[in-house]
């Protein structure tokens, strides 16, 4: 762990001379352990071969550290470092027996915050963790994301201010003879516009973004697991092996267009009622063709155009025993055209948080951590009771909710192999026709033992419902053979902050 302790050596040495450079500097965190049982994927076996093979019980630990340099309210600087996710007992994360890995240590942000002298305009330069403004479940197009850029923002009032922010998620990953880093970056734009009246919220706001035609073709990108699948034909396109193969063929254009636009509202003026409603819509232009395999044998040129849109909602109320309330979302989902591309919402980063199964870092667990949810081509409805408390500083979520699906089940016949459509730890996450269906059960559980320490316990379960006949009757590589199964986890989590 040398890193680590250059890391804090420097820190120390940083607090010495803080008096010297008046520069008050503040350090912050996070431990977190986690340890579950789980069964993750909904497809139990294709041809008689076993498809989940991943272990039942899992134990992991992450730490994340953040310092602070502020010279005043209008000039700091921040650096956060991430230790993990180390899985324990793996060498190559460092969890194995000596833990010398220095793998798991890496740099999540690096940026600057200053304001410009007599304005109250304030800029964030450098590596960031972003969020486009959500109010219901949250963002369902770029949620979570660590990315670089510059971020500024002008307050004109109280009620009202306005955003702009330019993002370079990628750029030079692009290598080949005589054309390395040759038009691979993707460069993205926005405007946001908080108001904030007296019982109502709203911020309006649009991406406008381009990406070069080798944007998605640099090897490093495929091999750390490309976020961007949701932006194209995934999961159409793979190989019976499950190669990406598909995402940009010969095409004449340099650069395509992308666009997002979403409006975010709640409504607190009928207190004690909650209202929290929003809209996403998002375009992806086509960058040529792609062979799609029909039942595996007839190929077909599938369009990479990607638009669709999602709307999200959540009404709760307050009451001293705990919120009830009722959720639901619905997306555009696939025509069953794979000619004209898909009608999924495109997504950057998107997060799930209705459900604490499928969801992305609801919770610090061993199991079923990190997932990647679009809810793009899927409709729900759930209810749910959050934050009952029967006994002091512990609290309760108590959620029921229904899955369906909204693309054509004519689309199964481009399918390849079913584990890539149906995988909980994915950047798309799963993909449900018209025909399937998911029924979830959630309880979730959080005791404060001290101020800064907690412990959670999740419990959940999912009921597949999917439909085999769709599957096992238009897909190439299943037949008679295809087996599902219902997922679950039971995770316990420790978190200490400071």
């Amino acid at each position: 762990m040398k890193k680590l302790a250059i890391l804090f050596i420097a820190a120390t040495m940083a607090l010495a001379a803080a008096d010297a450079q008046a520069i008050d500097f503040k350090a912050k965190g996070i431990w977190q352990v986690g340890m579950g049982l789980s069964q993750r994927n909904f497809v139990k076996s294709v041809g008689g071969n076993k498809t989940d093979s991943n272990d039942v019980m899992n134990s992991r630990s992450r730490i994340r550290f953040q310092m602070d340099a502020v010279a005043s309210e209008s000039l700091s600087g921040s650096v956060h470092f991430e230790i993990g996710h180390i899985q324990w007992g793996q060498q190559a994360g460092g969890g194995a027996l000596g833990a010398d890995s220095t793998s798991a240590i890496k740099v999540r942000m690096a940026f600057m915050d200053w304001q410009v002298p007599d304005t109250s305009l304030k800029v964030r330069m450098g590596l960031q963790n972003l969020t486009l403004p959500t109010k219901a479940g949250n963002s369902s197009v770029a949620g979570n994301l660590d990315v670089a850029g510059i971020v500024a923002s002008w307050q004109f009032s109280e009620t009202v201010g306005l955003s702009a922010l330019w993002l370079r998620p990628f750029n030079d990953n692009y290598s080949a003879e005589g054309n390395t880093n040759y038009l691979d970056n993707m460069d993205i734009w926005g405007l946001t516009l908080p108001v904030r009246l007296e019982g109502f919220e709203m911020t309006p706001w649009v991406l406008y973004g381009i990406r070069g035609k080798n944007t998605f073709n640099g090897t490093q990108i495929w091999n750390d697991g490309n976020p961007m699948t949701s932006m194209g034909a995934y999961p159409f396109g793979m190989t019976a092996a499950g190669a990406r193969g598909f995402t940009d063929l010969d095409t004449d254009k340099m650069y395509g267009s992308l666009f997002w636009a979403g409006l975010p509202v709640a409504i607190t003026a009928f207190n004690p009622w909650n209202i929290k409603f929003e809209l996403n819509y998002g375009y992806v232009e086509g960058m040529g063709r792609y062979d799609a395999l029909e039942r595996g044998v007839d190929p077909v040129r599938g369009s990479t155009q990607r638009q669709g849109w999602l709307a999200k909602a959540l009404v709760e109320y307050k009451t001293d025993w705990g919120r009830p309330g009722i959720f639901g979302w619905y997306g555009s989902g696939d025509d069953g055209d794979i000619k004209n591309g898909s009608e999924r919402l495109p997504s950057l980063r998107a997060n799930g948080m209705f459900s604490s199964v499928i969801g992305d870092d609801v919770h610090y667990g061993g199991s079923l951590q990190d997932q990647k949810m679009t809810y793009a081509g899927t409709w729900g409805l759930g209810l749910q009771v959050a934050d009952v408390s029967f006994m002091e500083d512990l609290k309760h979520t108590f959620r029921v909710l229904y899955w369906g699906g909204t693309n054509s089940p004519s689309m199964v016949k481009y399918a390849t192999t079913r584990t890539d459509w149906n995988y909980t730890n994915d950047y798309e996450g799963i993909y449900l026709t018209t025909n399937d269906g998911l029924l979830e059960f959630n309880i979730n559980s959080v005791y404060q033992v001290y101020d800064n320490f907690s412990i959670g316990l999740w419990l959940g379960y999912i009921a597949n419902l999917m439909d085999s006949g769709t599957w096992q009757d238009g897909h190439a590589y299943l037949g008679d053979s295809y087996s599902k199964q219902d997922i679950w986890n039971v995770d316990l989590t420790f978190a200490y902050t400071f």
